[in-house]
């Protein structure tokens, strides 16, 4: 299930947008894990690599309102949703563009880079953490979630025994799953210039459903997001019924 940066800036970018509400909802566990892990570095500017639809940028410049927080992503339609849901925050700004390549303006050099799920979709990792490295102040920290093997993530497997053509990324391919195992990603971050790393599971449950109707949501939302939703365009009515 391969997702790059083409998908990211159509389908896959507008799809993200319009489902903000339901997708912050089902990853907010993970969102207050960023945050409280955050609260171990001091920092006065941070940069949010792949920023989606801003929630992570938005809890973190609500929380720390003396710190400039930008957040950058590839895609047009989430760029728009978080600039929107950022009107009231002064300290937080939005900018569109591949975090492998972005540039940003004179006086900003993050010393936090951080990420929900956002970093596993660099066609080259290595060159696209090195640029993140020049670009941060010296000595910057680097904080972000990304998935472990898909056996550890049941949102992906179990919708996988009902539509047997979901597969899953890994490997050196862009995609969910490209940075489940550690040592690769311990390599490819050390090749890029970053040191003492270090990695921490989490575990959380993810709501998909909720409401009056919650398996009706839970449906609904999986036809636009996540491993089912680009199977099913492909299903004739019948199979996606």
């Amino acid at each position: 299930m391969m997702t790059d940066a083409s998908d990211w800036k159509g389908r896959s970018g507008e799809s993200w947008a319009a489902e903000w509400r339901r997708t912050d909802r089902g990853f907010a566990p993970l969102t207050e894990r960023l945050l409280l892990r955050s609260r171990q570095f001091d920092f006065s500017q941070a940069l949010d690599v792949g920023c989606g639809a801003g929630e992570l940028s938005l809890a973190l410049g609500r929380g720390r309102p003396y710190v400039e927080v930008v957040g950058v992503d590839i895609s047009q339609s989430l760029i728009d949703a978080a600039r929107t849901r950022g009107t009231n925050l002064a300290n937080v700004s939005f900018a569109l563009g591949d975090a492998a390549h972005w540039r940003p303006a004179d006086g900003f050099a993050p010393d936090l880079l951080i990420s929900r799920h956002g970093v596993m979709f660099f066609s080259d990792p290595v060159a696209a953490f090195g640029h993140l490295a020049e670009i941060a102040a010296p000595g910057a920290s680097l904080l972000f979630s990304c998935f472990r093997e898909p056996s550890e993530n049941p949102f992906f497997t179990e919708i996988g025994k009902l539509l047997p053509a979901v597969e899953a990324s890994s490997g050196d391919e862009p995609g969910p799953f490209a940075f489940a195992d550690q040592a690769r990603v311990a390599r490819l971050l050390g090749e890029a210039g970053w040191i003492g790393i270090e990695f921490e599971p989490f575990d959380f449950a993810m709501v998909a459903g909720a409401g009056t109707d919650p398996i009706g949501d839970a449906a609904a939302y999986f036809t636009r997001i996540g491993p089912a939703a680009r199977a099913l365009t492909q299903l004739p009515p019948e199979g996606r019924e």
